[in-house]
């Protein structure tokens, strides 16, 4: 889709053509050493109440849904560690709450803010702002997979998993015009995150970088 880049480190190469390119750059010295091995108008409103509904950890955490438009799959996204499993967790609200924002061009919305902290919260709200600047909506299926997920030695999450892209797309809302992965260019998106603890207990995304083609099938 030729949609705006979230900003990529200088190692990725940006394309403005790219469906759902995500954020890059962020992570200080944690980020760029962690490294885990294989690694209808679309228009319609995403709903993120602003009540919070208490989890098992006694967070409350805004509810995220997305509309029928707009499907994303988890597979596989399950460990038996419950400390990993609740990076798990609320790395998948982050994905969610970031596409959530773009169906509602709110680039502000405090489920963004909620699940993203420092420079991935800059380039989380830039990526969003580019699709309402262009009013572009989302439509179609992404599927999340092949999840790895690891606390590192100080403490912070490190979070890989793959984004296949293929069976979505950009929707704009005044033309109704489509635009889907180009030919030619992988649909498949690896993203490579850090995650911290917050003093609440919410496991924030503070570090983003993403390669296209990095995911198999």
């Amino acid at each position: 889709m030729n949609r705006p880049a979230r900003l990529v480190t200088a190692a990725l190469t940006a394309s403005a053509a790219l469906l759902l390119t995500a954020c890059g750059s962020g992570g200080g010295d944690d980020s760029s050493s962690d490294k885990i091995k294989g690694a209808d108008q679309g228009g319609g409103k995403a709903s993120a109440s602003a009540s919070a509904s208490a989890s098992s950890d006694g967070v409350k955490r805004p509810e995220i849904s997305l509309p029928s438009t707009f499907t994303m799959n988890f597979e596989g996204w399950t460990n038996s560690d419950s400390k990993l499993q609740a990076i798990l967790d609320d790395g998948k609200e982050e994905l969610r709450a970031n596409h959530a924002a773009i169906i509602e061009a709110d680039a502000d919305a405090d489920y963004v803010t909620f699940y993203n902290e420092g420079v991935a919260l800059e380039t989380s709200r830039k990526w969003i702002k580019g699709y309402v600047k262009t009013d572009d909506s989302l439509i179609g299926t992404v599927r999340v997979f092949d999840s790895q997920v690891r606390l590192n030695s100080t403490g912070l999450g490190v979070l890989f998993y793959c984004v296949d892209e293929g069976k979505a797309s950009t929707k704009n809302r005044k033309t109704g015009k489509e635009e889907g992965t180009p030919d030619g260019t992988s649909p498949y998106l690896q993203y490579r995150t850090t995650l911290e603890k917050s003093s609440r207990g919410v496991w924030q995304t503070r570090s983003v970088e993403t390669e296209r083609g990095a995911c198999g099938q």
